[in-house]
């Protein structure tokens, strides 16, 4: 039985908009160490629209289509509309993905989204409106059925476990690392609760992380 649809074999076979940029608006990265699959994608920006887009892609098939499909969804839209492309359209998009393979879609559209906030870091004037999800929402995008567990415990993890603050994941209170997003994690050593390792206050207690 084959493992991907014909959608997905179509845009892993004949990925649209392969390639970079050298003079792009916005360049976005993303990764996953667990599996290896590495996404960068380049925006030009006509108008606050995406009047093209490009991608280099070091993975396995899925990672392939996914980024071509990204791609497709992304050219022509606003930056809005873009930021609002999440792994559950993506995946939507390409018929569905193999369980195992459904982070991909998850990398694309943070590659995606990474690449249009680069974009809008050269533009401190421009104000885009980004979708806002509840915890639960993320939980139905990344992981599917987690989120029911999520609704029997009120959208709270148990006491000796935690949310990733990159991907909300439920994952083992005291983790330096995520397993399903693969991000290494901090700690916030005046509330104990987990941060990014790029936050520079914690957004749980307020204090001003030194990372020095």
């Amino acid at each position: 039985m084959a493992i991907y649809n014909q959608t997905v074999m179509d845009h892993f076979m004949n990925p649209r908009n392969v390639g970079s940029m050298d003079d792009a608006d916005g360049i976005g990265e993303e990764g996953n160490p667990v599996c290896g699959d590495i996404m960068t994608f380049y925006i030009k920006v006509e108008d606050d629209r995406i009047a093209d887009v490009k991608f280099k892609t070091f993975g396995c098939g899925a990672a392939i289509a996914v980024s071509s499909m990204v791609s497709e969804m992304a050219k022509g839209k606003t930056l809005e509309e873009a930021m609002a492309i999440t792994n559950k359209s993506v995946a939507a998009a390409l018929e569905g993905l193999p369980p195992q393979k459904l982070h991909c879609s998850n990398l694309g559209a943070d590659a995606l989204h990474k690449a249009i906030e680069d974009y809008i870091a050269k533009h401190p004037n421009m104000q885009i409106k980004k979708p806002e999800r509840s915890r639960e929402e993320v939980y139905e995008e990344r992981f599917g059925g987690i989120s029911a567990q999520v609704k029997e415990v009120n959208a709270q993890p148990p006491e000796d476990r935690i949310c990733c603050p990159y991907c909300e994941a439920v994952i083992e209170r005291g983790s330096k690392s995520c397993e399903p997003c693969g991000r290494e994690l901090g700690c916030c050593p005046s509330c104990g609760e987990p941060i990014k390792s790029e936050d520079h206050d914690c957004p749980n207690c307020g204090a001003h992380l030194d990372h020095n």
